[in-house]
């Protein structure tokens, strides 16, 4: 039983009948392939800067690739560009690879300009930035340029201020 008395099974059962309409108009097919391709060209843009992974597709929240170089390998930190389907727009977010490499890592930035005004952590990661607000296919190009300079930028400026705290210990 779920919170006001709708069954678990009538809800599925809504959902899928919702889907599946939607399904039928085709819009969401051709929005989600689009999207698709388009991280898969982000992807291949980046691996000639940073070591990427893999695009891992999710469940229609986040969709996103990793990338990485030696520096956040050694410390079991990757960065993330993410697609959050939600608010259809792009975002990086800097991932530990367990909850504890996170929490470590949330405590050396609490400081920092990128978390300044949060007050807690992230669910899925340690901070998360928006590179773009708004997905503009009609400027490609520029977007894509943004995001991948944007991202450089970052994980740049991410790296030299972790790096004083390697100074530190």
């Amino acid at each position: 039983m779920k919170a006001g008395g709708i069954k678990m099974n009538e809800d599925i059962v809504k959902s899928l009948n919702v889907y599946k309409k939607q399904l039928n108009q085709g819009y969401i097919q051709i929005a989600y392939v689009t999207l698709m391709k388009y991280l898969a060209e982000l992807k291949v843009k980046f691996s000639k800067i940073y070591h990427t992974g893999n695009i891992s597709f999710g469940y229609l929240y986040y969709t996103y690739f990793p990338f990485s170089n030696d520096f956040f390998r050694a410390r079991k930190l990757r960065m993330g560009i993410v697609l959050n389907h939600k608010e259809l727009r792009i975002e990086l977010w800097l991932m530990g690879q367990n909850a504890e490499i996170q929490k470590k890592y949330w405590e050396l930035l609490k400081e920092s300009r990128w978390i300044l005004d949060k007050n807690e952590m992230p669910r899925y990661a340690i901070l998360e930035v928006i590179l773009e607000e708004r997905i503009n296919f009609d400027q490609k190009e520029k977007m894509t340029e943004h995001i991948i300079n944007q991202s450089k930028n970052l994980a740049l400026g991410m790296q030299k201020y972790l790096a004083t705290f390697d100074e530190i210990s």
